[in-house]
Formats: structure tokens, C-alpha cells, sequence
């Protein structure tokens, strides 16, 4: 054994407790608008809690953890802490990525922990409706931000004739759309064009029925409880399936439903996590991210459920594919892609 080289892991070990532990920190300065307050401008400590009418000493140790972590910026001539500007639209801005919703998922998705460690023993399922809300309100605040940033500007103007048809007015069908951002996202982009959002989750859709009437958008968009082997609707020109086909037990099912759905001439856009066919290409933050959660939210979703697949975060691309092409598609290609994303166009 080399002291060396276990001092070296060990040190990776404190580098992932102490951003583990900097979660709940990070989900307090979402909750209690303390990045809102912070970018407003630098502060001592005491002055941070004269504007935010929070306690100095929780303050106090609160702002000197976020500096620590390199998420707040400190001047030791002044005593002060704020946010750069760069800080400030990843943490305080709700349009940028807004990272305190990826640690609000995360703090959400680990209150599971006692069901999925027995999950572990007994090879049981656990759906997605048993987790925390923090979960799907967590992954909506976060995955909004991408949407809006390449959905329309990049994805469909990628697909084949789609951004044409959906200006001159076509049906829409928004597969698992859980809280129904993306299916806002689409009605608001194309008024001429009419939307359906579809999820198992009653919750979601109660939710996403509020926004949507919310934005001044319930004339144009409609919401249904349906799974996606069993969602109501036929001859629709586009519909999309965003970060979900990998969690169902029954993708085939779906991948079936939606061809079924489909005019002849229409298009699946399907969103899945960026993977590699080759396991060990995988091996690197984002992977270990998408295995992390694939453990307790995928995996454990699609066991919950019939069908008998158990595709998880990092599926790939070939496993998708042979799915598309199992349920009668001809034509499959990557249409675009982000650091996270891989976009398919998938067609009759």
C-alpha cells in the first residue's frame, strides 16, 4: 500500500464530504433569497443581516462556508462578501443555471435514502411520485433554464421541417412533462400551434395546469394524467419526450405509443442524457452525477413500473436506438447535442 496515494484519495474524500455537506447551505441561500440579497451588492456580515433580517452569526457562517466553496467572493481589506458577476447569474438568477435547484434535487432525492437502500435487498421499485417534492419542483427550476436556452433557439430548428410546420400551426404532445415548462416553452414560441402535456404524475400536472394558467397560456395548452404508453391523442405533427424515456419501465411501450400517435410524416423528439455505448467513457463528473441520481431516481422508477426495462441515466445511444427501431421507426439520428443533453430526431 502506498501512504501517498491513500493520502491523495483522501483527499478527494474531504473534497466530496465537504461539497456534500455545502448542499443544505446552498438550498438555505435558495430559500431564504440570501443570493438575491448577496448580488444586490457586498456586505459584512452584520450588514447582510440588517438587509435581509436574517441572524448575524448564522450569517456570518454561512457567508464564510459559501466563500470557502468558492460560491461567494470575500475582501479581507473591507470584511465584506458579495458575488461577481459570473456567481451572481449561476446562483441568484433564476433564468441563468440556477444551481440551488440542482442541490434542491439533490437534497430531495437523498430523503430516500432508507426506501432505496431496502430497494437494494429486495430488487423493489420505487416510482417517482414516492420521492420528496423537493424533487420534481427542484428538477423543473433546474432543467427550465436549458430548455429555454436551447429548446427553441436550437433543437427544433435542428429537426427536419419541424419549425415550419409548428409557425403554421401543428399538434403537440409533451411526453412526461412533469411541472410543463417545456410545454409552455413550445406554446409561447408558436401561438399558431396547439399542446398537450402529458405525465403520470397527478402533482406535476395539478402544478403545471397553475403556471400554465399563470402565463396567460391555458387557451392554447392543455394538460392530461397518462402515462406514456397510454396518452390520449392522434395525428400529432411533433411530440417530445424530454429526460424521461431512460426512467420507464416500459420505453418500448411508449416508443410504440408514440409511433402509434404520430401522422405519418411526424417527428419524435427525444431528449436524453448525454452517454457513451463504451461504460468507462463514462467515467468522469457528469457521468458520476447521472449514475448517482440513476440510482435513486431512474433505476428504482423503472423497476416500480411493468415492462422489464431498466435503462438508467447513462443508457447511450445504441440502447435508444434499438428501441426506436423495435417500435417501427425508420429513421434515428442525433440532431443535436449539449455537455448534457444528446437531442434525437426520431421518424416513421
Amino acid at each position: 500500500m502506498d501512504p501517498e496515494k491513500v493520502t491523495e484519495f483522501m483527499g478527494q474524500v474531504v473534497a466530496d464530504m465537504a461539497a456534500t455537506d455545502a448542499a443544505g447551505s446552498v438550498v438555505i441561500g435558495e430559500r431564504l433569497g440570501l443570493y438575491r440579497s448577496l448580488a444586490e451588492g457586498p456586505a459584512t456580515p452584520a450588514e447582510f443581516a440588517t438587509r435581509t433580517g436574517c441572524h448575524e452569526r448564522y450569517l456570518t457562517e454561512w457567508l464564510r462556508g459559501q466563500a470557502a466553496g468558492g460560491y461567494v467572493t470575500y475582501d479581507p481589506a473591507t470584511g465584506r462578501f458579495s458575488l461577481t458577476e459570473e456567481q451572481a447569474f449561476c446562483l441568484a438568477d433564476p433564468d441563468g443555471p440556477n444551481v440551488p435547484a440542482a442541490f434542491c434535487i439533490g437534497l430531495g432525492t437523498l430523503r430516500a435514502e432508507p426506501k432505496i437502500t431496502e430497494a437494494f435487498r429486495t430488487g423493489a421499485g420505487v416510482g417517482w411520485h414516492e420521492h420528496d417534492e423537493d424533487v420534481f419542483v427542484g428538477c423543473d427550476a433546474f432543467y427550465r433554464p436549458g430548455y429555454v436556452a436551447d429548446l427553441v433557439p436550437t433543437w427544433i430548428p435542428a429537426l427536419d421541417g419541424v419549425e415550419d410546420k409548428l409557425h403554421a400551426g401543428a399538434r403537440v404532445a409533451d411526453v412526461g412533462c412533469g411541472l410543463g415548462s417545456s410545454t409552455r416553452l413550445i406554446a409561447a414560441a408558436y401561438p399558431n400551434s396547439s399542446v398537450v402535456g402529458v405525465d403520470y404524475h397527478e402533482e406535476s400536472i395539478t402544478l403545471a395546469r397553475k403556471r400554465t394558467a399563470e402565463a396567460g397560456l391555458g387557451d392554447r395548452v392543455g394538460f392530461e394524467v397518462a402515462t406514456a404508453q397510454t396518452f390520449p391523442g392522434s395525428d400529432y405533427d411533433l411530440i417530445a419526450m424530454f429526460d424521461c424515456l431512460h426512467d420507464m419501465g416500459d420505453p418500448l411501450g411508449a416508443a410504440r405509443r408514440i409511433r402509434e400517435a404520430l401522422t405519418d410524416d411526424g417527428t419524435w423528439l427525444l431528449v436524453e442524457p448525454l452517454a457513451s455505448d463504451v461504460v468507462e467513457e463514462n467515467f468522469n463528473p457528469v457521468g458520476r452525477l447521472f449514475y448517482s441520481a440513476s440510482v435513486f431516481l431512474c433505476l428504482p422508477n423503472s423497476l416500480s413500473q411493468p415492462g422489464g426495462y431498466t435503462l438508467g441515466a447513462q443508457a447511450g445511444e445504441a440502447a435508444v436506438r434499438e428501441i426506436a427501431a423495435d417500435a417501427g421507426f425508420t429513421r434515428f439520428r442525433m440532431a443535436a447535442q449539449t455537455g448534457f443533453n444528446a437531442v434525437f430526431e426520431i421518424r416513421p
